[in-house]
């Protein structure tokens, strides 16, 4: 799955646009290397985000296409 779609369908970022820039503001990070917003997501990947002066660092349990709100937090853990 792409990353843009991945972080959207998992609502750590609400937006796929948003998630789009924040790729290319290479604020995304795939295991420690800058990643697009068309790289591919699978199980076991960690995906780093910079939101200002935060972080969050999570790690990739499950990829789907759909989910529902309260099913998000099962498809990845913080690390």
């Amino acid at each position: 799955m792409r990353l843009d779609k991945y972080l959207k369908v998992s609502r750590l970022i609400k937006r796929r646009t948003v998630a789009n820039e924040a790729c290319d503001a290479g604020r995304v990070t795939i295991n420690g290397k800058p990643a697009k917003a068309s790289a591919n997501v699978k199980a076991g990947d960690v995906i780093e985000i910079g939101f200002g002066s935060k972080s969050v660092k999570v790690e990739v349990l499950d990829v789907t296409e759909t989910t529902k709100k309260e099913e998000a937090k099962e498809l990845y853990k913080y690390l």
